[in-house]
């Protein structure tokens, strides 16, 4: 089996996702997205003040994520995308856009219109691991928008992915060396 033209590596914010993310596109010569870099100002307020985003916050947004991997994919980029993803419909939303929600996806709409596939295939690579473990790295990140008071919500939000998405799941508790590995022998 072929490498999908896309990874989407996901988890709570201090798992690692964009570390990894960036690491990961490097390695593989691939371009690399940060979603927290397409957050909309509302968004960045909201998590800066201590509140947790819902779906009428997030949908939007990822949407947006999704028309950037579907005209990256289209023209023959290979894409890593570091994103939460928390729920499996977010990350449905990053696959077929529309399709996967109510809201409007302006690349999956006119690719609908040209006849394309709008669906991105990818990989979701999980970085999972214990409260505990991911609030001691958040308490010592500095210079980000969302405080370290927000990651129990997003663990009470976490849906973590299932058969049948195609994903597999790391521990946050292995070296970086070690996650990249995993991934790249993935990949083959």
């Amino acid at each position: 089996m072929a490498a999908p033209p896309a990874l989407l590596v996901m988890g709570v914010s201090g798992s690692g996702k964009s570390t990894v993310g960036a690491l990961l596109a490097s390695e593989l010569g691939w371009k690399f997205y940060d979603a927290d870099d397409y957050h909309p100002e509302e968004n960045r307020v909201k998590m800066g003040k201590g509140i947790p985003l819902n779906d009428q916050d997030r949908i939007p947004w990822l949407c947006n994520l999704h028309d950037i991997l579907l005209r990256d994919v289209t023209s023959g980029q290979h894409v890593v995308l570091a994103c939460s993803a928390l729920k499996k419909v977010y990350r449905d939303i990053l696959i077929r856009g529309k399709d996967g929600a109510p809201p409007k996806c302006d690349a999956h709409l006119q690719s609908v219109k040209e006849g394309k596939p709008a669906e991105v295939q990818l990989l979701v690579v999980y970085l999972s691991g214990s409260f505990e473990v991911i609030s001691g790295r958040l308490l010592k990140r500095k210079g980000h928008f969302m405080p370290s008071e927000l990651l129990q919500s997003q663990f009470d939000t976490l849906e973590p992915p299932s058969t049948p998405e195609n994903f597999i799941q790391i521990s946050v508790d292995k070296s970086l060396p070690e996650i990249i590995a995993i991934i790249m022998e993935a990949l083959k």
